[in-house]
C-alpha cells in the first residue's frame, strides 16, 4: 500500500513507516501532520479524484534539517563586478505513522487492471 502526497509543491511516494525530507513545515518536533494525497494505491485498488476525501496519511515531524550548501554568483564582465553568495534551504524530516481509508472509499475505487 502506497500514496503519493503532495507537500511544499512537490510529490511524494510515501508507505507507512518511510521516513523523508520534505521543505519546511511551520509544526514542531513531535507534532504531527496531515498530507494531501493525490493518488492511493492498496493492492489493485487505486482511488483517485473523488475517492481521496475519504483517504488520510498522516506524518510525525522528527526535526529539522538544513541542505546542502549552494553558491550562488554574479558577474559582470569588463566590470571587476563579481559577487559570492550562499544558500542552505530549510527542510523537515517527517516518518508517515498512517495512512487510513474509511469505508465510504470503497464505492469510489477503480480497477488498475484497465
Amino acid at each position: 500500500m502506497y500514496a503519493i502526497v503532495k507537500t511544499g509543491g512537490k510529490q511524494y511516494r510515501v508507505e507507512q513507516g518511510q521516513s523523508l525530507l520534505v521543505e519546511r513545515l511551520p509544526v514542531d518536533d513531535g507534532g504531527t501532520v496531515s498530507l494531501e494525497p493525490l493518488l492511493f494505491v492498496d493492492g489493485s485498488d487505486v482511488i483517485d479524484g473523488d475517492g481521496l476525501s475519504a483517504v488520510s496519511v498522516e506524518a510525525r515531524v522528527i526535526g529539522r534539517e538544513r541542505g546542502p550548501k549552494l553558491r550562488v554568483v554574479k558577474f559582470k564582465p569588463k566590470r571587476g563586478y563579481k559577487r559570492r553568495t550562499g544558500h542552505r534551504q530549510e527542510l523537515t524530516r517527517i516518518e508517515v505513522t498512517s495512512m487510513t481509508r474509511s469505508r465510504s472509499a470503497a464505492g469510489k475505487e477503480t480497477d488498475n487492471g484497465a
